[in-house]
């Protein structure tokens, strides 16, 4: 029964309007050819009567750059958080260990009467990590129900290319994977100091190769069925959308981004500083506690994507906030204004992650103590109705 409502999902052309259907997307027009036809425009969130309620969300930090293999598991704000330790059997020695390193990837399943989805938003830095942990925490990536990157480095996409060919043959046929448009395709360099270089560009072929159905995402949109993507996120707040990385526009050897999928304003220039204009979060709506907003860098600012949840959605209770930040690189002075215009949205929970920066979560540790909750890899925060 499972199995015949997620093929139903999968095919369902009214959730995946189709290239053949016609969207009028240039990044569909650009990308259709790219990848065969195998291409959708996601179905928009046109107004919040639309939003999808669930009963459940469980996030599954599956690679961060932190594990405290002691960390106790607890309750906070109604939110159970369950730890992963070590990976023990009685008479056999521990052969793997959960790794960490500097990238993001979470699993998510979501709970809505008696049908659930899972999702696995970005793929940390390697596939030898992404693999290595899936596995310890027990994820069938053949259950997954869409796939979706927040944004085009490479901290949050590395590890893709091993996994999907890991796991060729066992994802569900024509999987959405869901992206915020074009851009996230261009080829970047890192330029911040000390750290210049190549930082990489997505495989299209692999992507091809693994019978994914690139979605675009450009605007707020349904992610499988239980939650919805922000689409673009305005910089309307305080906060400064810095450029650690530049993007090169156009296509060499089949790796880069196809101008003509472009903003129109960044088609015809050859470099461009990163200006995130792709990034999105992902959010829940958790019936009775509000919004579960995800952002895996927040490059836009922390602020404005939950500004953007909250415009798109109506909703304007939140019930978490839980990602990297990208608080680290900012003064200190910057760092306690956005947390003070964090607690303006009066979340039950704040979990920095990632690149949130360790002077800023101990802000956040000393501030709002009982609503705070240490990130490390394994980590399972369950909401609930």
């Amino acid at each position: 029964m499972r199995q015949n409502r997620d093929t139903s999902y999968l095919a369902d052309t009214s959730r995946r309007r189709l290239l053949s259907a016609g969207t009028g997307s240039l990044a569909l027009a650009a990308a259709g050819g790219l990848f065969g036809g195998r291409v959708a425009q996601a179905r928009t969130l046109d107004s919040p009567a639309a939003v999808p309620v669930v009963d459940k969300l469980a996030v599954r930090v599956v690679t961060d750059s932190y594990h405290h293999a002691f960390e106790p598991g607890r309750t906070v704000a109604g939110v159970q958080v369950q730890r992963l330790g070590f990976a023990v059997s009685p008479r056999t020695p521990p052969q793997r260990t959960l790794q960490n390193e500097w990238g993001l990837a979470l699993h998510l399943e979501s709970t809505r009467g008696s049908e659930t989805r899972q999702v696995l938003v970005d793929f940390a830095y390697t596939s030898e990590t992404l693999l290595n942990n899936l596995l310890l925490a027990g994820i069938d990536p053949a259950k997954l129900d869409a796939m979706a990157l927040s944004h085009g480095h490479y901290d949050h996409f590395g590890g893709m290319v091993g996994f999907l060919r890991a796991n060729k043959g066992k994802l569900k046929p024509g999987l959405p994977f869901y992206l915020g448009g074009e851009e996230c395709f261009c080829t970047r360099e890192l330029n911040v100091q000390g750290d210049a270089g190549s930082f990489g560009a997505m495989d299209r072929q692999a992507i091809q190769d693994a019978g994914l159905t690139v979605t675009f995402a450009e605007k707020p949109s349904i992610l499988a069925d239980h939650g919805f993507t922000t689409g673009w996120i305005p910089a309307d707040s305080f906060e400064r959308v810095l450029a650690p990385t530049r993007m090169s526009v156009g296509m060499d050897g089949g790796l880069g981004c196809a101008p003509a999928g472009m903003p129109e304003a960044k088609r015809n220039l050859t470099k461009v500083p990163d200006d995130f204009q792709h990034e999105q979060a992902t959010v829940f709506h958790v019936k009775g506690r509000g919004l579960v907003v995800m952002t895996s860098c927040g490059h836009r600012g922390i602020v404005n994507s939950v500004r953007t949840a909250i415009k798109v959605s109506g909703v304007n209770k939140i019930h978490a906030i839980l990602g990297g930040f990208h608080l680290a690189p900012h003064a200190p002075e910057y760092q306690r204004q956005t947390l003070t215009e964090l607690q303006t949205f009066n979340p039950d929970l704040l979990i920095p992650m990632h690149c949130s920066g360790e002077s800023f979560i101990s802000m956040v540790q000393q501030a709002m103590p009982e609503r705070f909750v240490r990130s490390s890899t394994g980590t399972r925060f369950i909401f609930s109705a």
